[in-house]
C-alpha cells in the first residue's frame, strides 16, 4: 500500500480518491457534503483561504481534510 502524499490535488482528484467507485460528479458532491457536515473542518478550510470557486486543495487544506476525514 503506498503511503499518502500531502500535495496540491484537484477537487475533483481528491474527491474520487475518497469515492472511487462512484463518477467524478458524485465523488465531489461527497466530499463536499462531508466536509459540510462537519463544522470545524469546514471553518477551518474557510480560514485556510478555500472558496466555493477554488479549483484545488492546498497541501495544508489537504492535511486538514486528511486530519479529519482519515486518509482516502
Amino acid at each position: 500500500m503506498e503511503k499518502f502524499v500531502f500535495r496540491t490535488y484537484g477537487k475533483s482528484e481528491l474527491a474520487g480518491l475518497y469515492a472511487p467507485t462512484v463518477g467524478e460528479r458524485a465523488a465531489c458532491k461527497k466530499l463536499q457534503t462531508w466536509i459540510l457536515r462537519n463544522p470545524e473542518l469546514r471553518d477551518a478550510l474557510h480560514r485556510s483561504g478555500l472558496t466555493l470557486r477554488s479549483k484545488e486543495y492546498t497541501p495544508y487544506q489537504v492535511r486538514l481534510i486528511v486530519d479529519a476525514l482519515g486518509e482516502p
